[in-house]
């Protein structure tokens, strides 16, 4: 009996290593086919032509069309950070600086991760669903049969309008989350004016919106470029096409989340 127990366990433990080993596998043949994918996508980007109608298309899918949800979440964002700080700071009589507290969190934090977390849902799981669907029905088969690169005309102009609306977007996020504080210190919290002001000016500096864009900027590439590599990936019909999505939203969030830790550390490090 214990001979037998003991190829049991033995058993378990080399089909643990088995599995162990093959995800680990699997998991950097992702990584560096990623990368792979990422230097081809440099490599188109310099390429010609520019497709210049396809950029403003995805300038105005991504930047003019998220306009209105970035600013009303931004808005109540700042408001509900203003009222979550003010409440903490009025025990200590301390209400004026609830402003540059939001402000310095919308900056270096908030802003950039909603903004990423918004367009990740909107404009990423759009990208992954449209080029997936393309995929599924075999267009991307017939842009390669016509020499032209998928890369080149649906990846890299999404990617561009993605690096130049997200973190604009993000700077709208902040001016519109700073308005949000700034309503709640006044009308719940009977903070000056002037106070107010002077207090953000006091705490936050240019180089904190820098630190925020600076991670906008290195999200929008992640969103941009996983959605895309997601669609091009599907395949199995409508049932691919809604797995790749599912699939593409979440994996983006949960590098996106990755991603802002090890930032952050650096930027405190710096």
């Amino acid at each position: 009996m214990g001979i037998q127990d003991a190829k049991i366990h033995s058993s378990r433990s080399i089909n643990a290593i088995n599995f162990i080993g093959k995800r680990s596998i699997e998991f950097f043949s992702d990584i560096g086919a990623f990368m792979v994918y990422l230097q081809d996508i440099g490599k188109q980007a310099i390429k010609a032509p520019v497709r210049w109608d396809q950029i403003f298309l995805h300038l105005e899918f991504i930047g003019n069309q998220s306009l209105n949800i970035i600013m009303l979440t931004g808005f109540f964002t700042g408001a509900v950070f203003g009222l979550q700080i003010g409440g903490i700071f009025q025990i200590f009589r301390a209400e004026s600086i609830m402003g540059a507290a939001t402000a310095k969190a919308l900056t270096r934090e908030m802003a950039p991760l909603m903004t990423a977390f918004l367009l990740a849902g909107r404009a990423g799981s759009a990208m992954t669903a449209e080029i997936a669907t393309m995929k599924v029905n075999e267009q991307v088969d017939a842009m390669e049969a016509m020499a032209v690169d998928p890369i080149h005309y649906l990846v890299v102009p999404r990617v561009i309008a993605s690096l130049i609306m997200i973190p604009l977007l993000c700077g709208i996020f902040i001016f519109v989350g700073l308005i949000g504080s700034f309503v709640t210190g006044i009308a719940l919290f009977d903070v000056d004016v002037g106070i107010f002001i002077d207090r953000v000016k006091w705490l936050v500096e240019p180089n904190d919106i820098l630190k925020g864009l600076q991670k906008a900027f290195i999200f929008s590439m992640i969103i941009s470029t996983m959605a895309c590599r997601y669609g091009l990936r599907a395949s199995g019909g409508a049932k691919g096409v809604g797995q790749a999505t599912t699939n593409s939203v979440v994996m983006t969030l949960l590098v996106v989340l990755i991603c802002d830790v090890i930032i952050t550390y650096i930027q405190l490090r710096l």
